[in-house]
Protein backbone atom coordinates (compact mmCIF):
# COMPACT_ATOMS: atom_id res chain seq x y z
CA UNK A 1 0.00 0.00 0.00
CA UNK A 2 1.90 2.97 -1.40
CA UNK A 3 1.82 6.33 -0.06
CA UNK A 4 1.86 8.23 -3.36
CA UNK A 5 -1.37 5.84 -4.05
CA UNK A 6 -3.60 7.60 -1.42
CA UNK A 7 -6.64 9.45 -2.39
CA UNK A 8 -6.10 12.86 0.62
CA UNK A 9 -6.39 15.94 -1.59
CA UNK A 10 -7.44 17.78 1.26
CA UNK A 11 -7.89 21.67 1.23
CA UNK A 12 -5.25 22.40 3.73
CA UNK A 13 -6.95 25.88 5.51
CA UNK A 14 -10.48 23.65 5.41
CA UNK A 15 -9.08 20.78 7.19
CA UNK A 16 -7.17 23.20 9.56
CA UNK A 17 -10.84 24.57 10.59
CA UNK A 18 -12.55 21.13 10.74
CA UNK A 19 -9.11 20.57 13.34
CA UNK A 20 -9.40 23.48 15.24
CA UNK A 21 -13.36 23.03 15.30
CA UNK A 22 -13.41 19.68 16.32
CA UNK A 23 -10.30 19.45 18.51
CA UNK A 24 -9.11 22.21 19.99
CA UNK A 25 -10.37 23.54 23.72
CA UNK A 26 -11.22 27.06 23.77
CA UNK A 27 -8.89 29.03 23.80
CA UNK A 28 -9.02 31.98 26.82
CA UNK A 29 -7.54 35.09 27.23
CA UNK A 30 -4.34 34.72 30.29
CA UNK A 31 -2.88 36.56 32.50
CA UNK A 32 -0.83 36.61 35.36
CA UNK A 33 -1.77 36.91 38.91
CA UNK A 34 -0.43 38.99 41.97
CA UNK A 35 2.00 35.28 42.49
CA UNK A 36 2.67 35.52 38.47
CA UNK A 37 1.06 32.32 37.70
CA UNK A 38 -0.69 32.58 34.26
CA UNK A 39 -4.44 31.87 35.05
CA UNK A 40 -7.63 32.75 33.26
CA UNK A 41 -9.43 35.98 33.58
CA UNK A 42 -13.08 34.51 32.55
CA UNK A 43 -15.30 33.88 35.50
CA UNK A 44 -15.69 30.51 35.33
CA UNK A 45 -11.77 30.40 35.94
CA UNK A 46 -12.73 28.19 39.61
CA UNK A 47 -14.78 25.66 37.48
CA UNK A 48 -13.34 21.78 38.03
CA UNK A 49 -12.10 19.88 34.86
CA UNK A 50 -15.27 17.45 35.41
CA UNK A 51 -17.33 20.77 35.41
CA UNK A 52 -16.01 22.24 31.92
CA UNK A 53 -16.52 18.87 30.70
CA UNK A 54 -13.62 17.75 28.50
CA UNK A 55 -14.13 17.62 25.15
CA UNK A 56 -13.57 13.38 24.26
CA UNK A 57 -12.44 13.77 20.98
CA UNK A 58 -9.70 16.08 22.26
CA UNK A 59 -8.86 13.79 24.96
CA UNK A 60 -9.11 10.13 22.47
CA UNK A 61 -6.56 11.85 20.17
CA UNK A 62 -3.96 12.55 22.97
CA UNK A 63 -4.17 9.03 24.16
CA UNK A 64 -3.75 8.12 20.57
CA UNK A 65 -0.43 10.43 20.49
CA UNK A 66 1.05 9.69 23.39
CA UNK A 67 0.68 6.17 23.34
CA UNK A 68 3.87 4.28 22.48
CA UNK A 69 3.04 0.82 24.05
CA UNK A 70 -0.11 -1.32 24.05
CA UNK A 71 -1.93 -1.42 27.54
CA UNK A 72 -0.80 -4.60 29.11
CA UNK A 73 -4.51 -4.50 30.58
CA UNK A 74 -5.82 -6.37 34.38
CA UNK A 75 -8.82 -6.61 33.23
CA UNK A 76 -10.51 -9.63 32.08
CA UNK A 77 -12.86 -10.08 28.82
CA UNK A 78 -16.19 -11.25 29.29
CA UNK A 79 -17.73 -12.35 25.61
CA UNK A 80 -21.39 -12.63 24.74
CA UNK A 81 -21.85 -14.27 21.74
CA UNK A 82 -24.94 -14.42 19.33
CA UNK A 83 -25.17 -18.41 19.29
CA UNK A 84 -24.61 -19.68 22.62
CA UNK A 85 -24.15 -23.29 21.32
CA UNK A 86 -20.82 -21.63 18.96
CA UNK A 87 -17.87 -22.87 20.39
CA UNK A 88 -15.94 -20.15 22.02
CA UNK A 89 -12.68 -19.61 20.18
CA UNK A 90 -9.79 -17.08 20.97
CA UNK A 91 -6.37 -17.45 19.37
CA UNK A 92 -2.26 -17.08 21.32
CA UNK A 93 -1.15 -16.13 17.77
CA UNK A 94 -1.18 -14.37 14.24
CA UNK A 95 -1.06 -17.34 12.30
CA UNK A 96 -3.71 -19.16 13.99
CA UNK A 97 -5.56 -16.91 12.07
CA UNK A 98 -4.44 -18.23 8.45
CA UNK A 99 -4.14 -14.43 7.38
CA UNK A 100 -3.10 -13.72 3.39
CA UNK A 101 0.69 -13.69 3.72
CA UNK A 102 1.06 -9.84 3.31
CA UNK A 103 -1.09 -9.12 6.28
CA UNK A 104 1.18 -10.93 8.43
CA UNK A 105 4.03 -9.62 7.06
CA UNK A 106 2.72 -5.82 7.47
CA UNK A 107 1.16 -7.05 11.31
CA UNK A 108 4.87 -8.41 12.42
CA UNK A 109 6.51 -5.31 10.33
CA UNK A 110 3.95 -3.00 13.16
CA UNK A 111 5.51 -4.57 15.93
CA UNK A 112 3.12 -6.59 17.12
CA UNK A 113 4.33 -10.21 17.85
CA UNK A 114 1.01 -11.60 19.84
CA UNK A 115 -2.41 -10.77 20.10
CA UNK A 116 -3.55 -8.31 22.66
CA UNK A 117 -5.84 -9.04 25.18
CA UNK A 118 -8.94 -8.06 23.14
CA UNK A 119 -7.38 -9.02 19.78
CA UNK A 120 -7.22 -12.93 21.28
CA UNK A 121 -11.31 -12.24 21.61
CA UNK A 122 -12.35 -9.87 18.92
CA UNK A 123 -10.05 -11.50 15.69
CA UNK A 124 -11.35 -14.59 15.77
CA UNK A 125 -14.87 -13.27 15.54
CA UNK A 126 -14.11 -10.54 13.41
CA UNK A 127 -12.82 -12.98 10.27
CA UNK A 128 -15.32 -15.39 10.88
CA UNK A 129 -16.61 -17.12 7.70
CA UNK A 130 -20.08 -16.23 7.37
CA UNK A 131 -18.77 -12.88 8.93
CA UNK A 132 -20.49 -12.02 12.21
CA UNK A 133 -21.35 -8.26 14.00
CA UNK A 134 -19.85 -6.99 16.66
CA UNK A 135 -19.90 -4.30 19.85
CA UNK A 136 -16.62 -4.50 21.43
CA UNK A 137 -15.65 -2.66 24.90
CA UNK A 138 -11.73 -1.57 24.63
CA UNK A 139 -9.92 1.16 26.07
CA UNK A 140 -7.38 2.98 24.92
CA UNK A 141 -4.04 1.78 23.97
CA UNK A 142 -5.45 -2.06 23.87
CA UNK A 143 -4.74 -2.86 19.77
CA UNK A 144 -8.46 -2.64 18.80
CA UNK A 145 -7.86 -0.37 15.87
CA UNK A 146 -5.34 -2.43 15.05
CA UNK A 147 -8.05 -5.62 14.64
CA UNK A 148 -10.49 -3.90 12.81
CA UNK A 149 -8.09 -2.92 10.15
CA UNK A 150 -6.89 -6.23 9.91
CA UNK A 151 -10.45 -7.37 9.55
CA UNK A 152 -11.48 -4.73 7.04
CA UNK A 153 -7.73 -5.49 4.46
CA UNK A 154 -8.81 -9.26 5.45
CA UNK A 155 -12.21 -8.91 3.27
CA UNK A 156 -10.92 -6.79 0.98
CA UNK A 157 -10.82 -8.00 -2.93
CA UNK A 158 -7.64 -5.81 -4.58
CA UNK A 159 -8.82 -6.20 -7.85
CA UNK A 160 -12.12 -4.35 -7.41
CA UNK A 161 -11.74 -0.69 -8.08
CA UNK A 162 -14.13 0.10 -5.76
CA UNK A 163 -14.62 1.04 -2.25
CA UNK A 164 -15.91 -2.33 -0.21
CA UNK A 165 -14.79 -1.29 3.44
CA UNK A 166 -16.36 2.23 5.34
CA UNK A 167 -14.88 3.20 8.28
CA UNK A 168 -16.33 6.14 10.87
CA UNK A 169 -14.11 8.48 12.75
CA UNK A 170 -15.22 11.11 15.27
CA UNK A 171 -13.33 13.90 14.20
CA UNK A 172 -10.80 14.63 11.07
CA UNK A 173 -7.66 13.95 13.33
CA UNK A 174 -8.74 10.24 14.37
CA UNK A 175 -9.85 9.63 10.89
CA UNK A 176 -6.10 10.13 10.21
CA UNK A 177 -4.35 8.50 13.07
CA UNK A 178 -6.76 5.34 11.85
CA UNK A 179 -5.39 6.10 8.68
CA UNK A 180 -1.46 5.51 9.75
CA UNK A 181 -2.72 2.32 10.81
CA UNK A 182 -4.68 1.36 7.97
CA UNK A 183 -0.93 2.49 5.58
CA UNK A 184 0.96 0.15 7.65
CA UNK A 185 -0.50 -3.04 8.02
CA UNK A 186 -0.99 -2.43 4.59
CA UNK A 187 2.10 -1.60 2.97
CA UNK A 188 3.15 -5.44 1.52
CA UNK A 189 -0.48 -4.46 -0.04
CA UNK A 190 0.64 -1.82 -2.74
CA UNK A 191 -2.91 -2.20 -4.95
CA UNK A 192 -4.98 -1.45 -2.05
CA UNK A 193 -5.87 1.84 -1.72
CA UNK A 194 -7.58 4.61 0.87
CA UNK A 195 -9.75 7.86 0.37
CA UNK A 196 -10.38 10.15 3.04
CA UNK A 197 -14.07 10.90 3.20
CA UNK A 198 -13.73 14.11 5.28
CA UNK A 199 -14.48 18.26 4.55
CA UNK A 200 -11.89 19.82 2.51
CA UNK A 201 -10.96 17.12 -0.07
CA UNK A 202 -12.79 18.23 -2.79
CA UNK A 203 -13.91 16.05 -5.83
CA UNK A 204 -15.37 15.95 -8.95
CA UNK A 205 -19.61 15.53 -9.02
CA UNK A 206 -20.46 12.41 -10.94
CA UNK A 207 -17.13 11.20 -9.95
CA UNK A 208 -16.84 7.35 -8.48
CA UNK A 209 -14.32 6.69 -6.12
CA UNK A 210 -11.98 3.91 -7.05
CA UNK A 211 -10.11 2.83 -3.81
CA UNK A 212 -11.13 0.33 -2.13
CA UNK A 213 -11.33 1.27 1.80
CA UNK A 214 -13.14 4.95 2.93
CA UNK A 215 -12.32 6.55 6.16
CA UNK A 216 -14.28 9.19 7.25
CA UNK A 217 -16.54 11.58 9.79
CA UNK A 218 -20.36 10.77 9.51
CA UNK A 219 -21.24 14.33 7.42
CA UNK A 220 -19.05 13.91 4.83
CA UNK A 221 -18.96 10.25 4.44
CA UNK A 222 -23.29 10.34 4.26
CA UNK A 223 -22.90 13.05 1.63
CA UNK A 224 -20.67 10.85 -0.73
CA UNK A 225 -22.97 8.13 -0.21
CA UNK A 226 -26.58 9.55 -1.05
CA UNK A 227 -25.97 13.08 -2.33
CA UNK A 228 -23.04 12.92 -4.16
CA UNK A 229 -22.92 9.44 -4.91
CA UNK A 230 -19.43 8.92 -5.01
CA UNK A 231 -20.10 5.57 -3.11
CA UNK A 232 -22.09 2.79 -3.70
CA UNK A 233 -22.82 1.65 -0.10
CA UNK A 234 -24.71 -1.65 -1.51
CA UNK A 235 -21.34 -3.06 -2.04
CA UNK A 236 -19.72 -2.06 1.28
CA UNK A 237 -19.04 -5.33 2.88
CA UNK A 238 -17.23 -4.35 6.67
CA UNK A 239 -18.75 -1.39 8.03
CA UNK A 240 -16.83 0.11 11.26
CA UNK A 241 -17.94 2.32 13.62
CA UNK A 242 -15.21 3.95 15.90
CA UNK A 243 -14.95 5.34 19.09
CA UNK A 244 -18.96 5.24 19.32
CA UNK A 245 -18.64 6.91 22.37
CA UNK A 246 -16.70 10.04 21.25
CA UNK A 247 -19.09 10.03 18.28
CA UNK A 248 -22.45 10.14 20.10
CA UNK A 249 -21.21 13.32 22.24
CA UNK A 250 -20.71 15.03 18.81
CA UNK A 251 -23.86 17.12 17.99
CA UNK A 252 -25.94 15.15 14.85
CA UNK A 253 -23.48 12.22 14.29
CA UNK A 254 -25.25 9.77 15.90
CA UNK A 255 -28.28 10.51 13.13
CA UNK A 256 -25.66 10.58 10.12
CA UNK A 257 -24.55 7.63 10.95
CA UNK A 258 -27.21 5.36 11.49
CA UNK A 259 -28.67 6.95 8.21
CA UNK A 260 -24.89 5.64 6.33
CA UNK A 261 -25.89 1.95 8.19
CA UNK A 262 -29.40 1.75 6.62
CA UNK A 263 -27.97 2.13 3.01
CA UNK A 264 -25.77 -0.76 3.58
CA UNK A 265 -26.68 -4.17 2.63
CA UNK A 266 -27.95 -6.70 5.03
CA UNK A 267 -25.15 -9.00 4.97
CA UNK A 268 -22.59 -5.79 4.93
CA UNK A 269 -20.19 -6.83 8.42
CA UNK A 270 -20.99 -4.64 11.53
CA UNK A 271 -18.32 -3.52 13.74
CA UNK A 272 -18.94 -0.88 16.80
CA UNK A 273 -16.00 0.08 19.20
CA UNK A 274 -16.18 2.26 22.72
CA UNK A 275 -13.81 3.01 25.21
CA UNK A 276 -17.23 3.19 27.49
CA UNK A 277 -20.64 0.95 27.69
CA UNK A 278 -22.71 4.28 28.95
CA UNK A 279 -26.67 3.68 28.55
CA UNK A 280 -26.38 6.09 25.19
CA UNK A 281 -24.01 4.00 23.55
CA UNK A 282 -26.01 0.89 24.18
CA UNK A 283 -28.79 2.29 22.58
CA UNK A 284 -26.78 3.45 19.90
CA UNK A 285 -24.77 0.10 19.10
CA UNK A 286 -28.05 -1.83 19.28
CA UNK A 287 -29.80 0.80 16.96
CA UNK A 288 -26.56 -0.13 14.37
CA UNK A 289 -25.52 -3.38 14.58
CA UNK A 290 -28.07 -6.04 14.28
CA UNK A 291 -27.22 -9.70 16.22
CA UNK A 292 -24.46 -9.08 17.57
CA UNK A 293 -21.37 -10.86 19.23
CA UNK A 294 -20.49 -8.73 22.94
CA UNK A 295 -17.10 -8.79 24.10
CA UNK A 296 -16.75 -6.26 27.42
CA UNK A 297 -14.33 -5.81 29.79
CA UNK A 298 -15.31 -6.44 33.30
CA UNK A 299 -14.12 -4.37 35.78
CA UNK A 300 -11.35 -5.13 38.43
CA UNK A 301 -10.56 -2.96 41.30
CA UNK A 302 -7.44 -2.13 40.93
CA UNK A 303 -5.00 -2.82 44.13
CA UNK A 304 -3.59 -0.23 46.20
CA UNK A 305 -0.98 -2.53 47.91
CA UNK A 306 2.22 -1.75 46.16
CA UNK A 307 1.39 2.51 47.03
CA UNK A 308 2.31 3.23 50.73
CA UNK A 309 -0.06 6.17 51.33
CA UNK A 310 -0.19 9.55 53.78
CA UNK A 311 -1.64 12.57 54.43
CA UNK A 312 0.03 16.16 55.90
CA UNK A 313 -2.56 18.14 57.85
CA UNK A 314 -2.27 21.91 56.99
CA UNK A 315 -4.05 25.24 57.53
CA UNK A 316 -4.43 26.58 54.10
CA UNK A 317 -2.77 26.66 50.95
CA UNK A 318 0.32 28.39 51.75
CA UNK A 319 1.10 25.48 54.70
CA UNK A 320 0.66 23.02 51.80
CA UNK A 321 2.78 24.39 49.14
CA UNK A 322 5.86 24.76 52.16
CA UNK A 323 4.90 21.29 53.18
CA UNK A 324 5.24 20.34 49.14
CA UNK A 325 8.40 21.96 49.18
CA UNK A 326 9.49 20.13 52.16
CA UNK A 327 9.05 17.02 50.47
CA UNK A 328 10.38 17.97 47.31
CA UNK A 329 13.74 18.98 48.94
CA UNK A 330 14.44 15.78 50.90
CA UNK A 331 13.61 13.48 48.27
CA UNK A 332 15.42 13.14 45.03
CA UNK A 333 12.48 11.92 43.22
CA UNK A 334 12.63 9.82 40.10
CA UNK A 335 9.66 11.63 39.02
CA UNK A 336 6.22 12.99 40.38
CA UNK A 337 2.96 13.78 39.41
CA UNK A 338 0.86 16.99 41.57
CA UNK A 339 -2.56 17.18 40.96
CA UNK A 340 -4.99 20.14 41.43
CA UNK A 341 -8.72 20.53 41.58
CA UNK A 342 -8.32 23.62 39.48
CA UNK A 343 -6.30 24.73 36.55
CA UNK A 344 -6.47 28.00 38.57
CA UNK A 345 -4.50 26.23 41.14
CA UNK A 346 -2.52 24.21 39.16
CA UNK A 347 -1.28 27.16 37.17
CA UNK A 348 -0.27 29.09 40.53
CA UNK A 349 1.90 25.66 41.91
CA UNK A 350 3.57 25.43 39.00
CA UNK A 351 4.69 29.34 39.07
CA UNK A 352 5.66 29.18 42.95
CA UNK A 353 7.82 26.03 42.16
CA UNK A 354 9.43 27.20 39.51
CA UNK A 355 10.07 30.87 41.68
CA UNK A 356 11.75 28.03 43.88
CA UNK A 357 13.83 26.39 41.87
CA UNK A 358 12.07 23.61 40.59
CA UNK A 359 11.78 22.50 37.32
CA UNK A 360 8.02 21.52 37.07
CA UNK A 361 6.00 21.50 33.55
CA UNK A 362 2.17 22.28 33.89
CA UNK A 363 -0.37 20.41 31.91
CA UNK A 364 -4.27 21.13 31.37
CA UNK A 365 -7.33 21.65 29.52
CA UNK A 366 -7.24 24.88 27.88
CA UNK A 367 -3.55 23.92 26.24
CA UNK A 368 -4.32 22.76 22.49
CA UNK A 369 -4.24 18.65 21.77
CA UNK A 370 -0.50 18.47 20.81
CA UNK A 371 0.58 20.92 22.97
CA UNK A 372 -0.30 18.72 25.47
CA UNK A 373 1.06 15.44 24.25
CA UNK A 374 4.28 17.83 23.78
CA UNK A 375 3.99 18.16 27.44
CA UNK A 376 3.57 14.64 28.59
CA UNK A 377 6.27 12.82 25.69
CA UNK A 378 9.26 15.85 27.33
CA UNK A 379 8.29 14.13 31.30
CA UNK A 380 8.22 11.07 30.18
CA UNK A 381 11.96 11.47 28.69
CA UNK A 382 12.29 12.42 32.34
CA UNK A 383 12.90 16.27 30.99
CA UNK A 384 10.98 17.57 33.55
CA UNK A 385 11.02 15.41 36.72
CA UNK A 386 7.85 17.23 38.24
CA UNK A 387 3.79 17.45 36.34
CA UNK A 388 2.33 19.78 37.90
CA UNK A 389 -1.79 19.14 36.48
CA UNK A 390 -5.39 18.66 37.00
CA UNK A 391 -8.00 15.64 36.42
CA UNK A 392 -7.21 15.92 32.82
CA UNK A 393 -3.89 13.57 33.27
CA UNK A 394 -5.42 11.43 35.66
CA UNK A 395 -5.77 8.27 33.46
CA UNK A 396 -3.94 6.65 30.68
CA UNK A 397 -0.62 7.71 31.51
CA UNK A 398 2.13 5.40 32.28
CA UNK A 399 5.54 6.61 33.13
CA UNK A 400 7.81 3.99 34.64
CA UNK A 401 10.09 6.54 36.66
CA UNK A 402 7.12 8.05 38.46
CA UNK A 403 7.44 6.78 42.29
CA UNK A 404 5.38 9.86 43.71
CA UNK A 405 1.83 11.07 43.32
CA UNK A 406 0.91 14.18 45.57
CA UNK A 407 -2.61 15.19 45.80
CA UNK A 408 -2.12 19.09 46.51
CA UNK A 409 -6.04 18.88 46.52
CA UNK A 410 -7.90 16.09 47.05
CA UNK A 411 -10.67 14.92 44.41
CA UNK A 412 -14.33 15.53 45.04
CA UNK A 413 -17.33 15.22 42.85
CA UNK A 414 -19.05 18.54 41.86
CA UNK A 415 -21.25 17.83 44.92
CA UNK A 416 -18.60 17.89 47.19
CA UNK A 417 -18.17 14.44 48.26
CA UNK A 418 -15.08 12.32 47.56
CA UNK A 419 -14.59 11.33 43.84
CA UNK A 420 -13.46 7.79 44.75
CA UNK A 421 -12.77 6.66 41.21
CA UNK A 422 -10.86 9.76 40.47
CA UNK A 423 -8.51 9.11 43.61
CA UNK A 424 -7.88 5.60 42.06
CA UNK A 425 -6.71 6.54 38.95
CA UNK A 426 -4.21 9.81 40.37
CA UNK A 427 -2.29 7.48 42.71
CA UNK A 428 -2.62 4.38 40.33
CA UNK A 429 0.10 6.64 38.34
CA UNK A 430 2.70 5.43 40.91
CA UNK A 431 3.25 1.93 41.86
CA UNK A 432 2.99 0.71 38.34
CA UNK A 433 5.23 -2.17 36.76
CA UNK A 434 5.55 -4.04 40.13
CA UNK A 435 7.37 -1.24 41.68
CA UNK A 436 6.70 0.75 44.85
CA UNK A 437 4.82 3.79 44.93
CA UNK A 438 4.19 6.49 47.37
CA UNK A 439 1.08 9.18 47.68
CA UNK A 440 0.80 12.03 49.42
CA UNK A 441 -2.25 13.76 50.48
CA UNK A 442 -2.64 17.16 51.38
CA UNK A 443 -4.97 18.14 54.01
CA UNK A 444 -6.30 21.79 54.98
CA UNK A 445 -9.06 21.69 56.75
CA UNK A 446 -12.08 19.60 58.73
CA UNK A 447 -14.27 19.29 55.41
CA UNK A 448 -10.79 17.76 53.50
CA UNK A 449 -10.35 15.40 56.72
CA UNK A 450 -13.88 13.90 56.21
CA UNK A 451 -13.30 13.68 52.42
CA UNK A 452 -10.35 11.81 53.10
CA UNK A 453 -11.08 9.47 56.10
CA UNK A 454 -13.94 8.46 53.33
CA UNK A 455 -11.63 7.78 50.86
CA UNK A 456 -9.99 5.42 53.97
CA UNK A 457 -13.24 4.19 54.43
CA UNK A 458 -14.47 2.89 50.68
CA UNK A 459 -11.03 1.32 50.12
CA UNK A 460 -10.49 -0.17 53.61
CA UNK A 461 -6.43 1.03 53.42
CA UNK A 462 -5.50 2.47 56.24
CA UNK A 463 -3.76 6.31 55.09
CA UNK A 464 -1.28 7.22 57.52
CA UNK A 465 0.22 11.15 59.29
CA UNK A 466 3.12 12.23 58.08
CA UNK A 467 5.19 14.42 59.81
CA UNK A 468 7.14 16.58 56.63
CA UNK A 469 10.31 16.79 59.13
CA UNK A 470 11.01 13.00 59.07
CA UNK A 471 11.13 12.21 55.36
CA UNK A 472 13.15 8.70 56.06
CA UNK A 473 10.56 6.31 54.97
CA UNK A 474 8.94 8.72 52.45
CA UNK A 475 12.93 8.67 51.15
CA UNK A 476 13.35 4.71 51.12
CA UNK A 477 10.19 4.38 48.74
CA UNK A 478 10.77 7.24 46.55
CA UNK A 479 14.25 6.34 45.61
Amino acid sequence: MATDSWALAVDEQEAAAESLSNLHLKEEKMKPDSNGAVVKTENNAEKTEDEEKEDRAAQSLLNKLIRSNLVDTTNQVEVLQRDPTSPLYSVKSFEELRLKPQLLQGVYAMGFNRPSKIQENALPMMLAEPPQNLIAQSQSGTGKTAAFVLAMLSRVEPGNKYPQCLCLSPTYELALQTGKVIEQMGKFHPELRLAYAVRGNKLERGQKISEQIVIGTPGTVLDWCSKLKFIDPKKIKVFVLDEADVMIATQGHQDQSIRIQRMLPRDCQMLLFSATFEDSVWKFAQKVVPDPNIIKLKREEETLDTIKQYYVLCNNRDEKFHALCNIYGAITIAQAMIFCHTRKTAGWLAGELSKEGHQVALLSGEMMVEQRAAVIERFREGKEKVLVTTNVCARGIDVEQVSVVINFDLPVDKDGNPDNETYLHRIGRTGRFGKRGLAVNMVDSKHSMNILNRIQEHFNKKIEKLDTDDLDEIEKIAN
